[in-house]
């Protein structure tokens, strides 16, 4: 079971390629920029994910190169099979089957880790006076940006002092010196609460950062779980059996035994360096908008006999930063809604919005049972996700009846675009946390950190009173049962693509 595709990258990369999924390039490919550049195409073309097996410079066996790991696929029966294949599910699953996954741990008790002597991670090493950062094939992931992003889809573990929270969680970080790296540590991520319980004890962060985790492990480390809830329990929970951890050698933190590199050490508590640009998940590089942020140091590496290394290639839509971080976002909220009495049935990030949207289908005969008002529901479903942890990087709610469906882009950008009144539909939200990346926060007008929020109705009037009063002019809703069955039975014969 320790072996099964979400159970270790390495299997996981043989699952893709049993599905057809994978490209190996064994030609030289170079970190600077063509990694990334070939792997962005893919994201842009929902080809199949490159495994660069020819690294140049790969120093000391480290390290072969997966790109678009978590992106989509072309096609529309299996477009999700590579987030299935991280949660055991087969590569048909619909994004509500995987996100249905995802919270599924949230209502069983967690499964507990079990700690085993070794693992494969450990089947080399570098020590502190071998570690040189700046010789490994780190990418280059754009032209524009600030250095190298080795960090860009691996999970960095860190603890509280009391040991009671192990926080698994993904933020970028780059290549500062030999020793170094540099990294966003924003508030209110969980690795910056972690961070300033152990500044208040004045003592470095116990740190590692795995690269290659078991991919059940990597879908859990992007989802806005509840402080203090501890990832490893949580996969636990969702895949049925406990995750194989393996201790670090000079810290103590316990490391997934199944990865493919970790790299020890400590997160800073005082000392920071210059981080960025980087062309973030919104689609933007803004040159020279550099940041000091905390420090990494790294004084051991252990890596498995000829390493894979995950990279994102993240910018304009779709790859994993989209796919995972804001659906993942979208399954939490679906939730949070649930729970506070809200007529939400299913909530989805669309991609067209750079996931900085949530489009939430709304249960509109419970609706009506409810008796209240736009305003007054907008205020209170605003007032529920904005305040919550899962909506803290989403500026843009939109309700939708329940003829839209919310995994559907188009479906999303009709409803909000023909049904929602500008200014009259929508609620603003300005004493709320914002989330700093969005270029409209960092780049544009007012505070980078607060505010910028709107819930946007796209529930017609009479959906909040009588009920749907119009018929959908599309091909699902505009024609006989039995003509649309000839006209698909016929389709491929006519000439058109299958679907």
């Amino acid at each position: 079971m320790a072996n099964a595709p979400h159970l270790c990258f390495r299997s996981f990369v043989q699952a893709l390629k049993e599905d057809e999924d994978l490209v190996e390039i064994n030609d030289p490919v170079d970190a600077n920029l063509e990694a990334a550049a070939i792997t962005r195409r893919v994201c842009e073309t929902n080809d199949k994910a490159p495994l660069f097996n020819n690294v140049l410079g790969m120093h000391k066996g480290l390290f072969r190169i997966l790109g678009a790991p978590g992106s989509l696929r072309y096609s529309a029966k299996d477009r999700y099979g590579r987030l299935a294949r991280h949660l055991a599910l087969p590569p048909t699953a619909s994004m509500r089957e995987i996100l249905d996954k995802m919270l599924s741990a949230s209502i069983v008790p967690p499964i507990e880790p079990r700690v085993v002597p070794t693992g494969p991670c450990k089947e080399n090493f570098l020590d502190e006076s071998q570690v040189d950062l700046t010789q490994l094939p780190a990418p280059v992931i754009h032209q524009a940006d600030g250095g190298k992003y080795i960090q860009t889809y691996g999970m960095h573990i860190v603890q509280s002092p009391d040991g009671s929270w192990t926080n698994w969680s993904i933020a970028r970080a780059m290549v500062s010196d030999d020793m170094h790296l540099t990294g966003l540590v924003i508030e209110p991520q969980h690795i910056w609460q972690i961070h300033q319980m152990w500044k208040k004890e004045g003592r470095d962060v116990p740190w590692a950062l795995a690269f290659g985790v078991p991919p059940a492990a990597i879908m859990a480390s992007s989802m806005p779980i509840p402080d203090g809830v501890t990832e490893a329990g949580y996969v636990g929970a969702m895949t049925g059996s406990a995750l194989e951890l393996v201790q670090c050698d000079t810290n103590g933190l316990l490391v997934p035994a199944t990865s493919e590199i970790v790299m020890e050490g400590t997160l800073s508590i005082t000392e920071t360096g210059p981080e960025g640009p980087f062309g973030e998940m919104h689609g933007y590089i803004f040159p020279g908008d550099t940041h000091l942020w905390p420090k990494y140091k790294v004084n051991r590496i252990t890596y498995r006999n000829d390493p894979i290394m995950p990279m994102s290639s993240c910018g304009r839509l779709t790859d994993e930063t989209h796919t995972m971080i804001g659906a993942l976002a979208a399954a939490e909220i679906r939730k949070v809604c649930q729970q506070n009495g809200l007529p939400v049935t299913d909530a989805f990030a669309p991609f067209e919005s750079q996931v900085t949207w949530v489009a939430l289908c709304i249960d509109t005969a419970r609706l009506r049972e409810m008796k209240t008002t736009s305003k007054d529901f907008s205020q209170k479903v605003g007032g529920v996700v904005f305040n919550h942890k899962a909506g803290y990087t989403i500026h843009r709610l939109v309700l939708v009846g329940d003829d839209i469906d919310v995994y559907h882009g188009p479906d999303v950008m009709w409803a909000f675009s023909t049904r929602c009144r500008p200014n009259l539909d929508e609620t603003f939200f300005e004493d709320v946390r914002g989330f700093p990346l969005i270029p409209y926060m960092s780049h544009g007008n007012g505070p980078p950190t607060m505010g910028g929020k709107v819930v946007s109705d796209a529930l017609l009037p009479v959906e909040y009173t009588t009920g749907r009063d119009w018929q959908a002019a599309d091909f699902a809703n505009s024609y006989p049962e039995d003509l649309k069955a000839k006209v698909l039975a016929n389709w491929t014969r006519m000439g058109f693509r299958e679907e």
